[in-house]
């Protein structure tokens, strides 16, 4: 039989493939020591703020500086948030725990989520048109300037 592989020649499609896994895990690993730098300042400096914001902060300045650039993480932060619903299921399923409190307080949780959700969507759709806005009428805001 005949296969892919040719004189024990791995494919090149699993070369690529394999190049690809090893270059996302590579990535989150960066994101990852950025997390974890984060958390230490919080924790050496007592600072009020979680160590996971204090690092996103941090990759935030690192790329405005271009100390770092988009590229060396981007295809990982695709891979985390394509796969960012599996990071809930060991809460979803630690909540059946609760199932007494649920019974008793379920109503008003629930509404606390209906509630905050829709903020959260109502403002991220906000501010996306206004920024989509300003983008758009930056040429013409120039113009009027030069008038």
């Amino acid at each position: 039989m005949e296969g892919p592989e040719v004189e024990g020649v791995m494919p090149q499609i699993w070369v690529s493939q394999a190049q690809r896994v090893s270059l996302i895990v590579v990535q989150i690993a960066f994101l990852y020591v950025i997390s974890v730098a984060g958390n230490w300042i919080t924790l050496k400096y007592h600072l009020p703020v979680p160590g996971s914001i204090l690092g996103f902060a941090l990759l935030f300045l690192l790329l405005q500086l271009k100390v770092v650039r988009l590229s060396w993480f981007e295809q990982g932060a695709n891979w985390l948030l394509a796969n960012l619903l599996l990071f809930f299921i060991p809460p979803a399923v630690g909540i059946v725990q609760y199932g007494a409190m649920l019974e008793l307080e379920g109503f008003r949780v629930l509404f606390v989520i209906v509630v905050s959700t829709t903020v959260v969507m109502l403002l991220t759709g906000t501010m996306a048109d206004r920024i989509a806005d300003l983008t758009s009428q930056k040429p013409s805001l120039a113009r009027r300037k030069m008038q």
